[in-house]
């Protein structure tokens, strides 16, 4: 597939390949930078109807797996705190894919998935 922009739909169709393995989440929010790694075992979509504010997301994209969350601000390791990784999602969010990594772009940051 050539590298560029993906539809949700393109974007699903590509991480599905990905369940079984062990990818690492990047994410870049204002100034806060941590990865995870996991060991993705199902892919999901969540929705949320009943939202006080716009902090909390309409759509989600939920990355089941067990893993460990290093945060760079205190150079820890901690396990994920569920068994999913939440990735708010927007209308307006972009689906990159270069051939080897995913890249979603929201309002609130970018998220690198890789596999590792």
């Amino acid at each position: 597939m050539e590298p560029g922009f993906l539809s949700i739909e393109e974007f699903n169709a590509l991480i599905q390949q990905w369940s079984g393995r062990t990818i690492k989440i990047t994410k870049h929010e204002m100034d806060d930078v941590d990865q995870t790694v996991m060991n993705l075992r199902n892919i999901s979509y969540g929705q949320n109807t009943r939202r006080l504010d716009d902090y909390v997301p309409k759509h989600s994209l939920l990355l089941h797996g067990d893993g460990q969350i290093e945060t760079f601000t205190t150079m820890s390791n901690e396990p994920l705190p569920s068994s999913n990784y939440e990735i708010p999602l927007q209308d307006n969010s972009l689906y990159e894919f270069n051939g080897e990594k995913f890249f979603i772009t929201t309002d609130r940051g970018v998220y690198r998935i890789e596999l590792a």
